[in-house]
């Protein structure tokens, strides 16, 4: 806008000296005929020189309302643009805060476990070792989601928590042991069990309650859409759960 502004000013200022020159030209003409015919010449050359200034006048205005209407038709594209720009992003900050919002949140109590002999009774040479109830395998990465284990009942396969303090969760498996408003949260390790988590009452947020499937290639396109937003795109919703 600025460099527009700027620009007009300069053209209409080389325009105004054109005209300038154009009629001091025309007054020296019409001076030398003056001179060379005596005062006869005085009405007429007046009368000429108010029609040349008025001439003038005429073009720096005319000039002026073009520019102006280029201005106006210039500037208008950018700010209708701008204008939906911002509404789009009011648009997309209120759907987010709704979200969050409409987010439930519910009590349990979770505890962290193995995929070893100590919580599922299976040593690293069984078949199912390391394999949840829905059929992949454990999953620890703090940085997306992990697999952690519940009361189907509460929460079916595939639903999606987020546990503070614990990161996204995906519920994979079950226990015998697990009822109601309790989580188990997977850790690869026993010292990680206790030196991270142990067993806390916290208040995890349900972000999508799952369909009771949960396959290897959804768990792994989850995991890559999350390490591009840092959180759960959502048209993933509709492709992979």
């Amino acid at each position: 806008m600025r460099q527009f502004a700027m620009w007009r000013r300069t053209v209409i200022a080389l325009l105004m000296t054109v005209l300038l020159v154009q009629a001091i030209a025309a007054d020296s003409k019409l001076q030398a005929m003056n001179d060379h015919t005596g005062n006869v010449m005085n009405g007429y050359t007046l009368e000429l020189r108010m029609e040349q200034y008025e001439t003038m006048a005429q073009r720096l205005e005319k000039f002026h309302v073009r520019l102006e209407r280029n201005q106006s038709n210039q500037l208008t594209p950018v700010l209708a643009r701008q204008e939906q720009k911002n509404t789009q992003n009011s648009t997309v900050a209120t759907a987010a805060n709704e979200t969050a919002k409409a987010a439930k949140k519910v009590k349990v109590v979770a505890t962290g476990y193995t995929a070893g002999y100590e919580s599922t009774g299976k040593h690293p040479n069984h078949p199912q070792y390391g394999i949840t109830y829905s059929g992949v395998k454990v999953r620890r990465d703090k940085d997306t989601i992990s697999t952690i284990a519940a009361d189907l009942k509460v929460f079916p396969i595939g639903t999606v928590l987020y546990i503070p303090g614990y990161g996204y969760g995906i519920v994979a498996d079950k226990g015998s042991a697990i009822k109601g408003n309790k989580i188990d949260l997977y850790f690869k390790t026993t010292k990680q069990v206790f030196k991270e988590w142990g067993k806390k009452e916290v208040e995890v947020q349900i972000i999508r309650k799952g369909s009771g499937k949960l396959t290897e290639d959804m768990l792994s396109k989850l995991g890559k859409a999350m390490e591009v937003s840092k959180e759960i795109p959502d048209h993933m919703w509709d492709q992979i759960i």
